[in-house]
Protein backbone atom coordinates (compact mmCIF):
# COMPACT_ATOMS: atom_id res chain seq x y z
CA UNK A 1 0.00 0.00 0.00
CA UNK A 2 1.48 3.15 -0.74
CA UNK A 3 2.03 6.09 1.47
CA UNK A 4 0.40 9.69 1.06
CA UNK A 5 2.55 12.05 -0.65
CA UNK A 6 3.72 14.51 2.11
CA UNK A 7 3.56 18.24 0.94
CA UNK A 8 6.66 19.67 -0.26
CA UNK A 9 8.27 21.71 2.48
CA UNK A 10 11.09 24.75 1.98
CA UNK A 11 11.99 27.36 4.47
CA UNK A 12 11.77 30.51 3.33
CA UNK A 13 13.24 32.37 6.57
CA UNK A 14 14.66 31.50 9.94
CA UNK A 15 15.04 33.74 12.87
CA UNK A 16 18.80 32.49 14.13
CA UNK A 17 18.82 35.56 16.91
CA UNK A 18 15.93 33.19 18.64
CA UNK A 19 17.81 30.50 18.74
CA UNK A 20 20.90 32.25 19.84
CA UNK A 21 18.91 34.05 22.94
CA UNK A 22 16.68 31.57 23.55
CA UNK A 23 16.39 28.42 25.13
CA UNK A 24 13.43 26.71 23.04
CA UNK A 25 10.93 24.55 25.22
CA UNK A 26 8.20 23.71 22.72
CA UNK A 27 7.40 24.34 19.42
CA UNK A 28 4.17 24.31 16.95
CA UNK A 29 3.02 25.22 13.56
CA UNK A 30 0.58 27.72 13.10
CA UNK A 31 -0.84 29.35 9.75
CA UNK A 32 -0.97 33.33 9.31
CA UNK A 33 -3.69 34.94 7.77
CA UNK A 34 -1.94 37.36 4.99
CA UNK A 35 -3.10 39.52 2.38
CA UNK A 36 -1.86 38.38 -1.03
CA UNK A 37 1.01 40.78 -1.72
CA UNK A 38 2.39 39.58 1.55
CA UNK A 39 1.94 35.94 0.65
CA UNK A 40 3.80 36.70 -3.15
CA UNK A 41 6.56 39.04 -0.61
CA UNK A 42 7.33 35.87 1.29
CA UNK A 43 7.55 33.74 -1.66
CA UNK A 44 9.90 35.98 -2.86
CA UNK A 45 12.06 35.89 0.43
CA UNK A 46 11.22 39.45 1.40
CA UNK A 47 10.51 38.16 5.14
CA UNK A 48 12.61 39.17 8.45
CA UNK A 49 12.11 37.42 11.78
CA UNK A 50 14.45 38.85 14.03
CA UNK A 51 12.79 41.18 16.52
CA UNK A 52 9.10 39.53 16.34
CA UNK A 53 7.32 38.12 18.65
CA UNK A 54 3.72 36.64 19.32
CA UNK A 55 1.44 38.59 21.75
CA UNK A 56 -1.74 37.03 23.21
CA UNK A 57 -4.74 38.96 23.52
CA UNK A 58 -8.75 38.83 23.59
CA UNK A 59 -8.53 34.56 23.05
CA UNK A 60 -6.08 35.76 19.79
CA UNK A 61 -2.31 35.24 19.05
CA UNK A 62 -0.88 38.04 16.62
CA UNK A 63 2.66 38.02 15.24
CA UNK A 64 3.98 41.70 16.28
CA UNK A 65 7.53 42.81 14.58
CA UNK A 66 7.60 40.70 11.36
CA UNK A 67 8.83 42.81 8.46
CA UNK A 68 7.48 41.73 5.23
CA UNK A 69 8.97 44.03 2.36
CA UNK A 70 7.28 45.55 -0.02
CA UNK A 71 6.18 43.08 -3.40
CA UNK A 72 8.02 44.03 -6.47
CA UNK A 73 5.19 43.85 -8.49
CA UNK A 74 2.59 44.87 -6.05
CA UNK A 75 0.70 48.48 -6.82
CA UNK A 76 -0.33 51.06 -4.64
CA UNK A 77 -2.40 48.31 -2.74
CA UNK A 78 0.38 46.68 -1.59
CA UNK A 79 0.84 45.73 2.38
CA UNK A 80 1.91 47.50 5.35
CA UNK A 81 5.37 45.88 6.05
CA UNK A 82 5.51 45.78 9.45
CA UNK A 83 1.53 45.40 10.86
CA UNK A 84 0.08 42.64 13.21
CA UNK A 85 -1.00 39.37 11.78
CA UNK A 86 -3.45 36.94 12.93
CA UNK A 87 -1.87 33.53 13.60
CA UNK A 88 -4.23 30.69 12.93
CA UNK A 89 -4.47 28.27 16.11
CA UNK A 90 -7.41 26.18 17.41
CA UNK A 91 -9.17 27.43 20.49
CA UNK A 92 -7.15 24.68 22.61
CA UNK A 93 -3.96 26.17 21.50
CA UNK A 94 -4.29 29.27 22.35
CA UNK A 95 -5.80 28.28 25.90
CA UNK A 96 -2.81 26.13 26.16
CA UNK A 97 -0.13 28.80 25.41
CA UNK A 98 -1.57 31.65 27.64
CA UNK A 99 -1.74 29.79 30.37
CA UNK A 100 2.13 28.49 29.44
CA UNK A 101 3.02 32.22 29.25
CA UNK A 102 1.86 32.71 32.13
CA UNK A 103 4.83 31.71 33.73
CA UNK A 104 7.70 34.41 34.29
CA UNK A 105 10.10 34.51 31.90
CA UNK A 106 8.81 32.35 29.03
CA UNK A 107 7.26 34.31 25.88
CA UNK A 108 6.65 33.14 21.91
CA UNK A 109 8.79 33.75 19.62
CA UNK A 110 8.85 32.84 15.72
CA UNK A 111 11.36 30.35 14.59
CA UNK A 112 10.75 30.11 11.10
CA UNK A 113 8.67 30.82 8.11
CA UNK A 114 8.14 27.59 5.65
CA UNK A 115 6.27 26.41 2.82
CA UNK A 116 3.73 23.42 2.96
CA UNK A 117 2.59 22.41 0.03
CA UNK A 118 0.80 25.68 -1.00
CA UNK A 119 0.32 27.41 2.56
CA UNK A 120 2.77 29.83 4.45
CA UNK A 121 3.42 28.28 7.85
CA UNK A 122 5.10 29.61 10.86
CA UNK A 123 7.16 27.55 13.14
CA UNK A 124 6.34 29.07 16.63
CA UNK A 125 8.53 28.31 20.07
CA UNK A 126 7.54 28.55 23.15
CA UNK A 127 11.09 30.57 24.93
CA UNK A 128 12.54 31.47 28.11
CA UNK A 129 15.50 33.80 27.66
CA UNK A 130 18.97 32.71 28.15
CA UNK A 131 21.73 33.94 30.42
CA UNK A 132 25.14 35.02 29.49
CA UNK A 133 26.97 31.88 30.69
CA UNK A 134 24.61 29.98 28.55
CA UNK A 135 24.96 31.67 25.76
CA UNK A 136 28.84 31.15 26.16
CA UNK A 137 28.33 27.67 27.12
CA UNK A 138 26.30 27.03 24.13
CA UNK A 139 28.87 28.49 22.03
CA UNK A 140 31.66 26.00 23.53
CA UNK A 141 29.52 23.03 22.86
CA UNK A 142 29.42 24.16 19.06
CA UNK A 143 33.02 24.84 18.90
CA UNK A 144 34.17 21.81 20.57
CA UNK A 145 31.54 19.77 18.02
CA UNK A 146 33.43 21.38 15.12
CA UNK A 147 36.43 20.47 15.89
CA UNK A 148 35.63 16.61 16.55
CA UNK A 149 33.84 17.22 13.24
CA UNK A 150 36.91 18.17 11.61
CA UNK A 151 38.71 15.73 13.10
CA UNK A 152 36.97 13.19 12.06
CA UNK A 153 37.18 14.02 8.30
CA UNK A 154 40.78 14.74 8.73
CA UNK A 155 41.23 10.82 9.71
CA UNK A 156 39.03 9.41 7.36
CA UNK A 157 41.17 11.28 4.91
CA UNK A 158 44.31 9.75 5.74
CA UNK A 159 43.03 5.90 6.37
CA UNK A 160 41.30 5.91 2.22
Amino acid sequence: MASPKQPAQRTLARNKKARHDYHILETLEAGVALLGTEVKAIRQGKVQLRDAHVRLDAGQAWLVGVHIGAYSHGNRENHEAERPRKLLLSRRELDRLFGLTQTKGVSLVPLSVYTKGNWIKFEIGLVRGKKLFDKRETEKCKELEREARAAMSEANRRGA
